[in-house]
């Protein structure tokens, strides 16, 4: 290897080292201020999709984590007041247009929805990402519906025989999120008792 060779790669070494130790610090100056984001934002859904029912803790910080039937494991989020859980809310998946569709759903103790919210999604603007409470009040037609009320076989699109209002050129999306909401009440309801336990 020649001198000149030597050098370049020693300066483009040197380089490469340096900029991983300013990638580092950044993420160890930023760690905190990401983590406490995330948490803003989940205590931000929470407190929509459990504005129904009163508490005194911070649900943030009660959870239990619980194997769904697909043997993923979902973290509950529990409310209490004077330790009797009133509510619990966690993350569901739908199936959109555009991909996955990540919601959170809030239950009263008796498997009453309290609220549902869109976390995530990819579906497109101005037809699917009419789920979002801001772009519309779709959402929140699904406050006070349980398993019994509608009936199951209601529990679909108007399109496919059911309750639910679909968008005009996306039938997907508000499917998925129908699908969706039903799976979570399925879920409460498999897990009733641990979920509302006092401890």
């Amino acid at each position: 290897m020649t001198l000149p060779s030597l050098r370049h790669g020693f300066i483009l070494g040197a380089f490469c080292l340096g900029f991983g130790l300013v990638l580092a610090a950044i993420d160890q100056v930023t760690i905190d201020d990401i983590a406490a984001r995330a948490l803003e934002d989940r205590q931000n859904s929470l407190s929509q999709v459990l504005a129904g029912v009163p508490f005194d803790n911070n649900p943030a910080t009660d959870t239990v984590r619980i194997e769904n039937a697909d043997h993923k494991e979902i973290t509950v989020y529990r409310s209490r007041l004077k330790g009797e859980v009133t509510g619990v809310a966690y993350e569901i998946y739908g199936s959109g247009y555009a991909g996955e569709i990540k919601l959170m759903l809030g239950v009263d103790a008796d498997g009453q929805v309290l609220g549902v919210r869109a976390l995530a999604h990819h579906e497109t603007p101005g037809l699917g990402d009419k789920i979002e409470e801001k772009k519309g009040d779709w959402i929140l037609r699904f406050t006070g519906l349980s398993l019994a009320n509608p009936l199951p076989e209601r529990w679909k699109v108007k399109k496919d025989g059911g309750q639910f209002d679909q968008f005009a050129g996306a039938t997907i999306t508000p499917r998925g999120v129908v699908t969706a909401v039903r799976g979570g009440l399925e879920f409460f309801a498999a897990h009733k008792a641990r979920l509302t336990e006092g401890n």
